[in-house]
């Protein structure tokens, strides 16, 4: 019997997706992937469209279970992970006449 880990990481090769990965990126893959393999695409092989196909789909819904179950983390010092260059460059100079964005690009 396969562990919750080793079926994830199945699930997450099959819709080509790398180790960490936003959710856009699964929905993006998901949809580029069934594209590519619905059978009604898809039409030399039928059989292993099909198969494909329905791989992609269960792969999806076990990452979609996954998501759904994924404990968020709100602390500050999670959330300042994900600051953008624009935040994080005006957290170490704010309005430092020198160094600002803004005041820069006005000179």
């Amino acid at each position: 019997m396969k562990t919750r880990f080793e079926t994830i990481s199945e699930a997450r090769k099959i819709l080509e997706l790398p180790e960490a990965a936003t959710f856009d990126q699964v929905k993006n893959n998901f949809k580029r992937l069934i594209k590519k393999w619905h059978p009604d695409k898809n039409t030399s092989d039928p059989a292993t469209a099909e198969h494909k196909t329905r791989e992609i789909i269960n792969a999806y819904n076990i990452i979609l279970q996954y998501c759904h179950e994924y404990r968020y983390s709100f602390a500050r010092q999670e959330v300042e992970k994900y600051l953008s260059d624009r935040e994080r460059w005006f957290r170490q100079f704010g309005n430092d006449p020198i160094w600002a964005t803004e005041t820069h690009n006005q000179h």
